[in-house]
């Protein structure tokens, strides 16, 4: 039984790297790209019309550019994957991205093999961040994980289930989904209904900010 493709919406407003792009990434096996753009609003409009499983979004758009094409998609499919494109690997791009929803990002010069790497490690529900970004992430843990405000007396109640912490954790240190399936002795399958509960019940958009926000909230203990 042959396993259906991932579908890709691909957005790059530079129309000879869209094409090479188009070009390599058919050749793969088990990947499909479903419909192209070269701007964030008809990127947007493609993500209403189009069943996706992940969206290829170049960060440097003509119009409302990549950032923000990034969070107006994230906000109206909150669950869908983002993976972008950027040029430079800068500290500030970075958080905002974060904050953008993006499951990661890949440099424009990277080798096609690594880029459908990410692409299906993004689609399966991993995110794709390289050295930098990954220090600009912990950093922002540490920094957000101040003493929180005592804006309420009554200390609000765990949300989580045991189970929902223990995937959380495993979350933290940058495990997949297989690999927490493998620790815990649960099939994939069951992961990703839990990892969809808890971006549910903390209210995010993905596992990046599932983190951070369960370490906020002291939800998980920081290593």
């Amino acid at each position: 039984m042959s396993s259906t493709p991932i579908k890709i919406l691909l957005v790059e407003d530079d129309e000879l790297f869209r094409l090479g792009l188009h070009v390599r990434l058919q050749q793969e096996p088990g990947l499909e790209i479903i419909a192209e753009t070269e701007d964030g609003e008809t990127a947007i409009e493609l993500v209403k019309q189009n069943p996706l499983d992940i969206v290829l979004l170049d960060v440097g758009l003509p119009g409302i550019g990549g950032i923000e094409t990034c969070r107006q998609i994230k906000q109206q499919n909150p669950l869908l994957p983002i993976l972008v494109f950027t040029s430079h690997s800068q500290k500030p791009l970075i958080s905002r991205l974060i904050e953008a929803g993006a499951q990661g990002y890949c440099l424009k010069g990277i080798a096609a093999e690594k880029l459908v790497l990410a692409l299906r490690s993004v689609a399966a529900g991993a995110s794709w961040w390289d050295e930098t970004a990954t220090k600009e992430i912990r950093s922002s843990f540490v920094s957000k994980a101040s003493p929180p405000h005592i804006d309420n007396i009554s200390k609000p109640v765990n949300p989580l289930t045991g189970r929902e912490q223990e995937i959380l954790s495993l979350l933290a240190t940058g495990k997949t989904n297989q690999e927490i399936a493998v620790a815990l002795y649960i099939a994939p399958g069951t992961v990703r209904v839990h990892i969809h509960a808890i971006l549910q019940k903390l209210e995010v958009s993905d596992r990046t900010q599932a983190v951070m926000t369960a370490l906020q909230k002291g939800l998980i203990k920081s290593d």
